[in-house]
């Protein structure tokens, strides 16, 4: 199985994988943990904007999908990236002010065919700074689980 638990394996895949996105992809993959929960931040920018000076629900949901996309490969590798979100229910929690979003992506359940997972966004410039960050929104994401074995190494692995 190809390894994508590093946050450098995940964003080189997303480059090969997304290529008219690489150059401009406001996703940073900040951590992944060994149970594949993974750390994805959205970068501020002004085009994540909605009126009213917050940061628009369709960029809140890429995020989560985004997050909850690297988390399955994190945990099942390479062989998974054919998988599909089969559905994605959030609820948006407060108004996050214009700036960096977190995504913090953990798998609960993966079986065969589906994958469920929940996604906790942050702000970055949380005003409770002096606890843990308050969510933002919340997610559970359920992946429609494709496996493609020839996926499992890449032409560099073969032996």
């Amino acid at each position: 199985m190809t390894s994508l638990n590093t946050p450098a394996a995940l964003t080189g895949f997303f480059a090969r994988a997304f290529p008219g996105t690489a150059a401009a992809s406001p996703f940073v993959f900040e951590s992944v943990a060994p149970d594949g929960a993974v750390r994805v931040r959205l970068r501020f920018s002004e085009r994540v904007l909605r009126p009213g000076g917050t940061i628009s629900g369709p960029w809140q949901m890429t995020l989560v999908d985004t997050a909850m996309y690297a988390a399955l490969l994190a945990h099942s590798g390479l062989e998974v990236a054919p998988s599909a979100t089969a559905n994605l229910t959030i609820h948006f929690l407060r108004r996050p002010p214009p700036a960096d979003l977190v995504a913090e992506a953990r798998l609960l359940r993966v079986g065969r065919r589906l994958a469920v997972g929940e996604v906790v966004l942050t702000s970055a410039a949380d005003p409770h700074a002096s606890g843990p960050p308050e969510p933002v929104g919340q997610a559970t994401v359920t992946y429609a689980v494709t496996r493609d074995p020839t996926l499992r190494t890449t032409p560099q692995e073969t032996p």
